[in-house]
């Protein structure tokens, strides 16, 4: 739960919040498909149920569906990402390594906890890119990291050009952390207290390994099995090629997340991330097993959360102040009385 701050003042209004808005939307998205050699592609809203398709992200989220009378009730899901149907994409466009798609993401979440940062919709920046597989590594991953950070770094200062009052908060370059490092080094704090006490002393940071147990046998954050890679060895005495980019939000004073990626599983790692969470039986959905027969590209992708990265960069206290969504009634008084304006 995230505190409203006391005598809060938006920077900005609502109307100048939307052409903001606009700006950064237009201005980031062109940076990062540059960066990244990123073609734009449309993208489905819901996608077919039973398929494996849809991502059920820390996987325990059940998605929105609902039946289609004209195809005899065949049920569809609302996406709640894009994780799992981009490297679809990505293999049937031919990408060669270094190539990728993003797409403008929306999805709607029923089982997201509301809050100042987490709304029952979803926009996001979903991508993905081919990459050959002698550049599955930590190292590989970590230059993209630098890479998607060098964007956000350009937009925050593009915002500040137009809007001299928003004054630039990161830091020049992003520290690269390992959960696993974290937990022997903070045994005493939870993982969202340790990601309060990087994000807070550095700034930016990059927590990689995220899913797979720790040292203590927990883990730092839920993933879905069959998406990321939170399994394989790094190499460097780490496991994990995943992980977020998370910055300090010093509207809120907490550590706030503002993208998820990693390199993908292959038939290997899917088959021992299935047998660690106990999820076997997802060996028969149709896009498991084609990814387990090598039908697949190798790629490497994330989301990055458009709502976020606005609230971020315009220094707002509640996600509902860059996105129009739905909030509980309590919710809403709580931020009528602290002076914050939902969309």
């Amino acid at each position: 739960m995230y505190t409203l701050p006391a005598h809060y003042r938006p920077v900005l209004g609502k109307k100048e919040t939307e052409h903001a808005i606009v700006l950064i939307k237009d201005f980031f998205q062109l940076a990062l498909s540059t960066e990244l050699n990123l073609t734009r592609v449309t993208a489905p809203l819901f996608v077919r149920a039973g398929t494996g398709i849809n991502d059920d992200l820390n996987g325990v989220e059940h998605p929105a569906s609902f039946q289609v009378k004209n195809m005899n009730n065949m049920r569809m899901e609302i996406v709640q990402s894009l994780a799992k149907w981009k490297r679809i994409k990505v293999t049937e466009l031919g990408m060669t390594p270094g190539f990728g798609i993003y797409t403008d993401m929306n999805a709607i979440r029923p089982d997201e906890k509301i809050d100042a940062l987490h709304s029952l919709y979803v926009d996001q920046w979903d991508w993905e890119m081919a990459i050959d597989p002698k550049d599955r590594t930590v190292f590989y991953l970590h230059e993209i990291v630098k890479k998607i950070y060098r964007c956000l770094k350009r937009t925050e200062f593009y915002i500040y050009d137009r809007y001299s009052m928003i004054k630039p908060e990161l830091p020049d370059n992003i520290t690269l952390l390992y959960a696993d490092d974290l937990q022997r080094e903070m045994p005493e704090l939870s993982p969202r207290e340790r990601e309060n006490a990087v994000a807070k002393k550095y700034g930016a940071v990059f927590i990689t390994g995220i899913g797979g147990r720790l040292p203590d046998d927990t883990v730092h954050d839920e993933r879905a099995p069959d998406y990321d890679d939170w399994i394989t060895e790094t190499g460097d005495g780490h496991r994990g090629l995943n992980g977020d980019i998370i910055v300090w939000n010093a509207v809120l004073k907490t550590a706030f997340e503002l993208s998820s990626m990693g390199i993908r599983v292959t038939p290997d790692s899917l088959k021992a991330q299935l047998n660690e969470c106990g999820c076997e039986k997802r060996e028969k959905l149709d896009f498991h097993r084609r990814l387990l027969a090598g039908e697949f590209s190798q790629t490497l992708g994330g989301g990055i959360g458009q709502s976020r990265l606005c609230m971020f960069l315009l220094r707002k206290a509640h996600i509902g102040e860059t996105q129009v969504s739905i909030w509980p009634d309590n919710s809403v008084e709580e931020c009528r009385k602290a002076g914050v304006e939902l969309l």
